[in-house]
């Protein structure tokens, strides 16, 4: 699916926000600010220093100007010194450096593989050419996060899109028709933030939680702001994957579990396609929860349609069906 809404139908384009992200294509006018903004940043940060130089980055731009997408490794260079986890060759450094300032676009990925290309070859013109006052670019982010997450800091509204600075926040936090409201913590505590002005109708039109308890993904949107996740649930969670081996608390990938509107544990599995096989390897109760035959059926239950979706039919346990208990942290 994201293959044909990234490289054909043009749908979605692909950015950094928070972190590597795919928007909707919608989005790319109101994006200009943060090319701006990322270009500013590298250059402060002298980015050029550990890259190649202007006229290096016109000569990668112009081989795929005239042979079509590219991938890093079209580019040989070497970097110098003891190779690290995030230490880039120099082209690579180049590619980014373009793709962050909005200057290359991702065409397509190979997997994981990204092709750059430019980015009037790869956003519709309708949307490129969109010219909208910066204002109004920063105007809608910040609207826009507020509408999703419903109450928010100004922290939180910042750290949704990761698109524009704190003094932008705040200048348009004072100038909004927000309301001033208080929600409690998971410790109890009454914390100030701000609200659209029907911010009643929307707490009184919103849903039951389900009872369900489901397996999130580790980058599901409630989960990836770490500090309003901890504020509003009491749930401290990071992933681990980048993490060395030895200093992890839980694993490799383990997933948060969800009951109703409370994190009650995590799970650690892993899926052989092949084999047609889910394995759960570990399983944690967070700290005063308690295990019983009813959450047991629960996660049963949502084992079953995790691998009827993804083709994993047998599910197999290679840990104690009774989970631990969460380290305290």
């Amino acid at each position: 699916m994201l293959d044909k809404l990234l490289g054909q139908d043009r749908a979605v384009f692909e950015h950094f926000t928070h972190d590597a992200s795919v928007l909707p294509i919608e989005t790319y006018p109101y994006w200009q600010a943060q090319f701006k903004r990322r270009k500013e940043r590298m250059d402060r940060a002298g980015w050029y220093k550990n890259s190649l130089s202007r006229t290096e980055h016109l000569q990668i731009r112009d081989r795929i100007a005239s042979e079509g997408a590219l991938s890093t490794e079209a580019f040989e260079s070497k970097t110098d010194g003891p190779k690290e986890m995030w230490s880039r060759p120099p082209h690579k450094i180049a590619l980014d450096y373009m793709w962050y300032a909005g200057e290359l676009a991702t065409c397509h990925r190979q997997n994981f593989k990204k092709f750059y290309d430019l980015r009037e070859r790869v956003i519709p013109d309708e949307h490129r050419a969109a010219e909208i006052p910066l204002a109004t670019q920063k105007d809608w982010l910040c609207a826009q996060a507020v509408e999703r997450l419903g109450f928010a800091t100004t922290g939180d509204i910042k750290r949704f899109w990761e698109a524009i600075d704190t003094a932008d926040v705040k200048a348009w936090v004072a100038s909004s028709d927000l309301v001033e409201v208080e929600v409690q913590t998971a410790d109890r505590r009454w914390l100030p933030m701000m609200a659209p002005p029907d911010i009643e109708t929307r707490l009184s039109d919103a849903p039951a939680a389900t009872s369900r308890l489901r397996i999130l993904n580790p980058f599901d949107p409630v989960i990836r702001d770490r500090d309003r996740l901890s504020r509003l649930f009491g749930f401290d969670y990071r992933i681990e994957i980048f993490v060395p081996a030895a200093k992890r608390i839980w694993g490799y990938y383990v997933y948060p579990l969800l009951e109703g509107d409370r994190f009650v544990g995590r799970i650690e599995a892993k899926a052989d396609r092949k084999s047609g096989t889910l394995t759960v390897r570990r399983l944690w109760m967070e700290n005063g929860v308690k295990w019983t035959d009813a959450r047991a059926a629960k996660l049963a239950a949502e084992l079953d349609r995790i691998g009827r979706f993804i083709g994993t039919r047998d599910i197999l346990w290679d840990c104690a069906a009774t989970p631990e208990q969460a380290p305290a942290l």
